[in-house]
């Protein structure tokens, strides 16, 4: 069993979604703006309840899947996506072998829109 396999799926999430809730992800880049975290929350939340996104603990289930390694970060933002506006997760993962990646995802599919590396 590969190590990053060991750790059960919704420890990980825990993890994440405490982040989350907290507003102080690692990012070393830049400082982050908590009004902004909280704005974001806000938003994924509002939604969530409309029905217009599936659940983090989903979306991140999925993302393990297709890309594995550690979510070390999430936003959620609108952006525009071949002319339309949709919902995404911006997840930073660090990949099995230690390369930070950034994946965008459709937060109303779960679809995996994009991955580069960071």
């Amino acid at each position: 069993m590969h190590p990053m396999y060991s750790k059960p799926i919704h420890d990980r999430l825990s993890v994440v979604i405490l982040g989350l809730l907290l507003c102080a992800p690692v990012q070393a880049d830049h400082v982050i703006d908590d009004d902004s975290r909280k704005h974001d929350h806000e938003h994924a939340h509002q939604a969530l309840a409309r029905g217009e996104v599936r659940p983090l603990a989903e979306i991140l289930a999925q993302v393990a899947v297709e890309v594995p390694g550690e979510v070390v970060d999430v936003e959620f933002e609108r952006e525009t996506w071949r002319g339309a506006k949709i919902w995404v997760y911006e997840l930073k993962i660090i990949s099995p072998d230690g390369r930070l990646l950034e994946a965008l995802v459709d937060a109303a599919t779960g679809h995996l829109l994009e991955i580069e590396e960071d």
